[in-house]
């Protein structure tokens, strides 16, 4: 895999470190202590700061923020201008910054356009955030949340297919587009292996 490539717009501060294979896009900022893996990509805008991990193959769309104390692992996609906080009660007179919740976004995780979502929580394994949706609260495994606060609506495949599966109870589902087979139990919906 080639090295990373830097638009020459974008800076990137001595102290980050950028997987292969990684493209930084116009007018991107990453910050020093920063650690990104392998085949990402940072859209135009984009601002990652110090205390970040970025996984592998993870897709960053235009004018997302990825502040402090956020953890992206492998493959997950922000939609463009998605949001993600930090501080729970920010003031501007009150300095927080050694009051920082943790956001853990887990693997395949998809975060739509314009959605937020709010500190302490975590998106769960290819969960979908719906655009615009306002998450406060964890996201269960391959759940489909929309709205305001954020509802679980549905489930979803790791290829990002709706499955159809009921939101409580038992039941088992195929990807329409992959074949693969999903259990629902006790309101865990995990693959047939």
């Amino acid at each position: 895999m080639p090295a990373a490539t830097i638009h020459p717009s974008a800076i990137v501060d001595d102290g980050a470190v950028l997987g292969e294979g990684t493209r930084v896009w116009h007018f991107a900022h990453v910050c020093a202590g920063a650690r990104i893996g392998d085949g990402c990509s940072l859209g135009q805008g984009v601002y990652v700061g110090n205390h970040v991990r970025i996984g592998h193959r993870v897709k960053i769309q235009n004018n997302v923020s990825v502040y402090d104390a956020v953890t992206l692992e492998d493959d997950v996609f922000c939609g463009p201008s998605m949001v993600f906080t930090n501080v729970f009660n920010p003031r501007s007179a009150v300095v927080r910054k050694n009051e920082y919740r943790h956001t853990l976004v887990r693997q395949g995780a998809t975060l739509g356009a314009n959605c937020t979502i709010v500190c302490g929580t975590t998106v769960h394994p290819y969960a979908f955030v719906g655009a615009g949706a306002v998450v406060s609260r964890d996201v269960p495994a391959f759940a489909l949340v929309v709205g305001v606060p954020a509802k679980q609506i549905g489930w979803m495949s790791r290829h990002g297919e709706r499955l159809d599966l009921p939101l409580t109870g038992d039941g088992e589902a195929t990807c329409p587009a992959t074949g693969e087979r999903y259990r629902l139990r006790d309101g865990v919906c995990e693959v047939i292996e």
